[in-house]
């Protein structure tokens, strides 16, 4: 278990909101889903991708299987002509689970589309280190597989919203992992450090024994190293010490936790590595700012 595991777990989709379109020219789709998160592809054809807003970009051009990862809540548009995203006449408003068109017109654009909110403070911390879009370019011979996804995403039977659950699931983990290996991603310090023999061991220790009661040495004896060594290699490979790291961690763990009333202050504290409520709840308010019992009220 390491940093990234953890983080792409809590986005694990519940009643997932997918379409797919078929699309002939001319097209200008505004996406309104005000999702944490929007996958789309081109399983054939191509398009533009037009952001919106303050700080807006150049208009990105996906071709077929490139998939591009758009961070919310702002709405963009898909168009095959960019152009179009000035023309509020030319834009048709849609989500994500709206009806594609009728027919399958040759030369058309056929465009797969998922939006996903999230909830997990835990996946918050993966989508703040997201740029606003990434494009993913498809590396492999893929077509085989949009094939099959394409029919999977218009096929009706017993389960098929589990199994489009759990589509987007792979999707977004294979995507967002390629997309943290590519040169131009600037991942978190702690995905590079997930490489480094030292610095890699302590992080995933941290993260499959959040309730240890760590210490220096104990991390240490984790990479075979001294603390000093340790200490040194985790604050200059993360940007942050050890046991700063550990409390923050442990602290979104927490939010997540009490966001669920049927766990007290007292068993989240537990689980979270803390001996008693008061010592979790000085420590929840030290990093978040706020008590335990004033977030979980904010949550629910």
């Amino acid at each position: 278990m390491d940093p990234f595991d953890d983080l792409l777990r809590g986005i694990r989709a519940e009643g997932a909101v997918f379409g797919r379109s078929v699309l002939a020219p001319p097209w200008a789709l505004r996406f309104t889903d005000r999702a944490a998160l929007t996958l789309c592809i081109p399983l054939r054809g191509e398009g533009w991708l037009v952001e919106e807003g303050e700080g807006a970009g150049a208009p990105r051009h996906i071709r077929q299987g490139v998939a591009a990862i758009v961070r919310g809540p702002r709405p963009f548009v898909l168009t095959d002509d960019p152009g179009s995203a000035a023309r509020p006449e030319a834009l048709r408003d849609i989500r994500c689970a709206d009806a594609a068109p009728p027919g399958d017109p040759a030369g058309s654009t056929v465009l797969l589309a998922g939006a996903y909110r999230v909830r997990s403070e835990a996946s918050l911390r993966l989508l703040r280190v997201l740029p606003p879009v990434a494009l993913v370019p498809d590396d492999h011979d893929c077509n085989a597989l949009y094939d099959y996804l394409g029919a999977h995403f218009v096929a009706d039977g017993p389960g098929r919203q589990t199994v489009l659950d759990r589509l987007l699931d792979w999707l977004l983990v294979c995507t967002l992992r390629d997309w943290f290996d590519r040169p131009e991603a600037c991942p978190p310090a702690w995905y590079r450090a997930l490489g480094d023999d030292v610095v890699g061991p302590v992080l995933r220790a941290m993260h499959e024994r959040p309730a240890h009661p760590w210490t220096l040495a104990a991390l240490a004896a984790e990479a075979g190293v001294s603390r000093t060594t340790m200490a040194a290699r985790f604050t200059a490979r993360v940007g942050e010490p050890p046991l700063a790291y550990l409390t923050q961690w442990r602290m979104d763990l927490a939010a997540d936790l009490l966001a669920d009333p049927a766990h007290t202050v007292a068993a989240v504290a537990r689980r979270v590595g803390y001996a008693d409520a008061f010592g979790f709840s000085s420590a929840f308010k030290r990093v978040r700012g706020t008590s335990p019992s004033e977030h979980r009220a904010a949550a629910s």
